[in-house]
């Protein structure tokens, strides 16, 4: 699944994998606990978190790997060392297997995150 046509989060979580659900989940309440004051949306078929209309966070069910997006350039480069060692593209985390996300360092991103606003790329 690239793209989803939900309408919603539970409906884009009800149609990803077995295999995958329960990390997205995990990922969807970690993304509900940190990210206080952003609204939960479906953008461009995708999970994604919003503040001021902007969406700053995204995650996704991708072909071969979950992927996370963090559209702040100011916190991918606070978080440069961190993230070094990652599978990651210009804006986006991708993890093949769910039990290698670590749910330590997107936590520590969602909350850098939400801290307070910074230019989205």
């Amino acid at each position: 699944m690239v793209q989803s046509a939900a309408k919603d989060v539970d409906g884009y979580l009800a149609e990803v994998p077995d295999e995958r659900k329960d990390a997205l989940v995990e990922l969807r309440q970690l993304c509900r606990q940190e990210l206080t004051g952003f609204t939960e949306v479906m953008a461009y078929g995708m999970p994604a978190y919003e503040r001021d209309g902007v969406a700053e966070i995204a995650f996704a069910s991708q072909k071969q790997y979950v992927s996370f997006y963090l559209m702040r350039s100011d916190v991918r480069e606070a978080f440069a060392e961190r993230l070094a060692g990652q599978d990651m593209g210009k804006g986006c985390l991708r993890f093949r297997r769910t039990q290698a996300i670590d749910f330590g360092l997107l936590r520590d991103l969602l909350r850098a995150t939400a801290a307070r606003p910074g230019t989205v790329c």
